[in-house]
């Protein structure tokens, strides 16, 4: 059954296991997670073999004793009097041969040891990211440079309060994936996301190091280092996106799964960006999340052909610069309850943008160097503003600077210059907004 998880007040904390019988492992399981850290690295240290598995030392001691007794393993050296277990360097026996080749057979899983997976769900639920209390007055350093308005505030706000899903519109290149960051760190608290979870007898890896963010020990508390202490992950997908990709991933190679990424979101936020620019189409795809948004449970399904019931607690959000209309039925934006157009920014903000942007790179603010810009590239051509365009240009005009052997400024010539190589132009006018 495993260990019973330990709580700070409501908060899900992984108790340490003090024995083989808290991890909710069998004592198989974790002999061959050890022999085959042994085999891939050819001799351990007793407590790096306890690190690779994430285990206590003393439940990794016992196993290696029971493997020793069967003559799987052997001490190498540093067996002398007085010297503890941990520091003993194990290798493999000859006689592990034909048992280590079948281990292989059965899966290839090569790391931290698996919790059980119902003691994942357990702790899904503990962190959930629904039934939030987020007012106003908490958002309001979330957002970090963002210039956020007052109707984008308040669009979001009742959205992650509901903890269901959020539907993003508007041109491209006007912060709708800044403005998710922003929403996660709305989200209090950081989570625990185990390395892998063990399902029936197939291990699936949890935690990704490119998506995941672990968070400093505050040494409080000893926990299972199974479990990694991070913050609530933004896990976004684009264009790349089909619906292979929402099933556990399985590696005949290695017989273990990954997790799909609406798992690897759990507790936190998934972006559908560029919704509707996905090979699969725009229906397909959101049929797929329907059962998920509504039940809060996910279907995935194995190799063997069984089906598997994993929580689906993910504030999801779709963006799109497409018209809406033309993506998405009625029905479906009934389910979506929440939308928002991510306007561009006016004059004004655009300026604001301009300084918010000087300030983060250390170049002084020349209000009279934005008015020129505006006044011979914008709004001649009427070219549409965007929210990313002040970074985009002020970094061209700090490479120009720095080309030059020149302090970066900003002024009227590098802008000039800075547009001539950001827009692009046709034979029928201007490309409208620009690289995004």
């Amino acid at each position: 059954d495993g260990a019973v998880p330990a709580q700070q007040g409501d908060r899900f904390w992984p108790a340490q296991p003090r024995a083989l019988e808290d991890t909710g492992l069998t004592a198989t399981f974790v002999e061959e997670l050890v022999l085959k850290a042994l085999f891939a690295a050819g001799e351990m240290r007793g407590m790096d073999l306890a690190n690779r598995l994430q285990l206590p030392t003393s439940v990794v001691d016992d196993i290696i004793e029971g493997l020793r007794r069967q003559k799987y393993v052997d001490i190498r050296g540093g067996g002398a009097s007085g010297v503890g277990k941990s520091t003993m360097v194990y290798q493999l026996t000859p006689f592990v041969t034909d048992v280590l080749r079948q281990i292989n057979d059965r899966n290839r899983y090569n790391g931290p040891a698996p919790v059980p997976f119902q003691e994942w769900v357990a702790a899904v639920k503990k962190q959930t990211v629904r039934g939030n209390r987020i007012t106003r007055a908490r958002m309001q350093d979330k957002f970090g440079d963002l210039i956020i308005r007052d109707y984008i505030f308040d669009g979001i706000g009742p959205a992650m309060n509901s903890g269901r899903a959020i539907f993003f519109y508007g041109p491209p290149g006007n912060g709708k994936t800044a403005i998710c960051q922003g929403m996660v760190n709305c989200f209090e608290g950081d989570i625990f996301i185990p390395h892998a979870i063990l399902i029936d007898d197939f291990v699936v890896r949890m935690f990704d190091a490119n998506l995941h963010k672990p968070v400093e020990d505050d040494n409080t508390q000893p926990f299972d280092r199974r479990w990694v202490r991070c913050r609530r992950p933004l896990v976004v997908v684009g264009g790349e996106l089909t619906l292979d990709m929402l099933d556990l991933v399985y590696s005949p190679e290695v017989k273990y799964y990954e997790a799909p990424f609406q798992m690897k979101a759990t507790n936190g936020m998934l972006l559908i960006d560029d919704f509707g620019r996905q090979k699969v189409s725009p229906k397909d795809l959101l049929n797929r999340w329907i059962v998920p948004l509504e039940s809060d449970i996910d279907m995935l399904t194995l190799h063997t052909g069984k089906k598997v019931q994993v929580p689906f607690d993910v504030f999801a959000a779709f963006s799109t610069n497409l018209d809406p209309s033309d993506l998405v039925d009625d029905a479906f934006l009934r389910r979506v309850r929440y939308k928002l157009e991510v306007q561009r920014p006016d004059e004004e903000q655009f300026h604001e943008i301009f300084q918010v942007m000087c300030k983060k790179r250390g170049v002084a603010y020349d209000a009279s160097a934005v008015d020129h810009l505006i006044d011979t590239h914008y709004r001649p051509l009427k070219r549409p503003f965007a929210a990313c365009q002040p970074r985009d240009l002020l970094d061209q005009v700090i490479d120009m600077a720095h080309y030059q052997g020149e302090e970066p400024r900003l002024t009227t010539e590098l802008l000039d210059a800075a547009v001539r190589s950001y827009f692009v132009r046709f034979d029928k006018g201007e490309a409208g907004s620009g690289p995004t």
